[in-house]
């Protein structure tokens, strides 16, 4: 586990541009946090870095926002999604099945159905209003 402090929403995206290098198609990164901790933020990192071409914005009420690129993207929102059946029927174990980096947001409501696909754990604290702890888990940047 590894932990990191950014002081900025620049220095958040950074962090998550980094990791995309060390992923591996069909990768599940598994995010907690806060609300407003800067997941989205660490996300939009992962699509600069895997090459995504379309733009960052937050799943909440898509559920799930796919970008393409060289290394495709499916970033989940969690937090409405109450059974396992909702979770495969908004394509969530298909994306991870053709290769594609899955980002999911709010993983603490699937932490146990998570762990059986060997998630990548990142947890995003708000230290205050710029600063954030980001602990990474599952991977070495």
């Amino acid at each position: 586990m590894s932990e990191y402090i950014t002081h900025s929403r620049a220095e958040t995206v950074a962090l998550g541009a980094r990791m995309a290098a060390v992923l591996a198609p069909g990768s599940l990164v598994a995010f907690t946090g806060g609300l407003g901790a800067g997941k989205t933020a660490f996300t939009e990192g992962l699509a600069e870095g895997l090459g995504c071409t379309d733009p960052v914005s937050s799943p909440t009420f898509a559920i799930v926002n796919y970008y393409r690129g060289s290394k495709p993207l499916a970033h989940f929102d969690l937090y409405r999604i109450s059974t396992e059946n909702d979770l495969c029927a908004a394509g969530f174990y298909d994306y991870l099945d053709q290769g594609a980096i899955v980002a999911a947001e709010w993983s603490e409501n699937f932490a146990d159905l998570l762990a059986l696909e060997n998630p990548i754990r990142v947890d995003i604290q708000r230290v205050d209003e710029n600063t954030r702890r980001i602990t990474i888990e599952g991977v070495t940047l």
